[in-house]
């Protein structure tokens, strides 16, 4: 067995639980397939250290249940009676877009039953602290729009509210509390907020130098990314330093170097087919800033599109025009037939 199928392999074990029964089980031909569309030079090098990157940013049920069910009986987070906590908590339920919210109140849910023997239907009372859940914090657009919406009509006067994700990035976190703060202030109420999470990923510009997202330290030269850096931009990308230590998840300055230039290649390379797309879409995922966010963080759920392009994007059943890349990890819902609605809602 070559080094190339061991790693192909091993990129569709880690990856084998993505969106289990919506999608047929990853195999190393379907990545294999995914791969030749790289700079055939970079190939092996770049799926290296996607595969150690990938080993440490995909979120799997089993890891996220886990974190979960050691939440139920964190002392720090439910005090001294961890059941009456629970019985007592408001579960939020008001996520404006997405699923996400209602999948994490379900394994909660579970957790809950398994060691209580009640569920989220069975907890609740005026006074009781209240719960936000959520897989992952990207911007934290999505966070900050619920929350908002909730502390100006339906919060009560006091509250404690606990937002729980399996992982956030600085940056999200930062401008989510800056503005929550802001609402809270101005409603004239007394809500205090606290977030809850395995890890947080660092992206702050500020911080950029030591950032644990895609940030690239060079513009590769290819015409697509030249093409695309010399767009008009509000805020143009700024080049990070290269590291002389490593820096997680990657492996080395090196191994993330490739992994940076060929997303951007890559990325570049759909949006030059892409009629007039949102200025937000960006090669290294949808973000306001520099040539995207840059995440690398996958769950067993669905890819968010925080990611780089060339992981999701795409039609698989599609071989010209714009959504002729070929998805790794193909979004939920992301079909031809929703082209013009996928631009709108970016």
């Amino acid at each position: 067995m070559n080094d190339r199928y061991t790693l192909l392999k091993s990129v569709a074990d880690t990856i084998s639980t993505y969106r289990n029964g919506a999608l047929e089980k990853p195999t190393p031909e379907h990545v294999g397939r995914w791969l030749e569309q790289f700079t055939p030079e970079n190939q092996l090098p770049f799926i290296r250290e996607f595969d150690h990157v990938l080993k440490k940013t995909f979120i799997t049920e089993a890891s996220i249940w886990q974190y979960l069910n050691n939440l139920v009986t964190n002392a720090e987070l439910v005090g001294s009676d961890s059941r009456s906590f629970w019985l007592s908590a408001n579960f939020l339920n008001i996520q404006l877009n997405g699923h996400s919210q209602t999948e994490m109140i379900r394994c909660f849910s579970n957790c809950l039953m398994s060691t209580f023997g009640f569920s989220t239907r069975d907890c609740g009372k005026v006074g009781g602290d209240y719960i936000y859940l959520d897989d992952i914090m990207f911007s934290g657009g999505r966070v900050k729009n619920d929350l908002v919406k909730w502390i100006t009509t339906s919060a009560p006067q006091q509250a404690k509210v606990h937002v729980i994700v399996a992982a956030n990035h600085s940056l999200g976190v930062f401008l989510t509390n800056r503005e929550l703060d802001k609402v809270i202030a101005e409603s004239g109420k007394n809500i205090v907020i606290k977030c809850w999470r395995i890890f947080t990923l660092e992206n702050k510009k500020a911080n950029k130098h030591v950032s644990q997202v895609l940030w690239p330290s060079m513009v590769p030269n290819d015409e697509d990314v030249r093409r695309y850096i010399n767009l008009p931009h509000r805020y143009p990308l700024e080049l990070r330093q290269p590291a002389n230590v490593t820096v997680e998840p990657f492996s080395s300055e090196e191994g993330r170097v490739v992994l940076e230039s060929e997303f951007l290649i890559a990325g570049a390379k759909i949006l030059s087919k892409v009629e007039n797309p949102k200025p937000s879409l960006r090669p290294l995922g949808y973000s306001g800033f520099g040539v995207g966010f840059g995440s690398m963080l996958v769950t067993y759920r669905n890819c968010p599109n925080n990611c780089p392009l060339a992981m999701w994007w795409g039609d698989s059943s599609t071989s010209s025009g714009a959504l002729s890349w070929y998805p790794l990890l193909a979004r939920e819902g992301y079909s031809h037939l929703r082209l013009g609605r996928i631009f709108n809602a970016l």
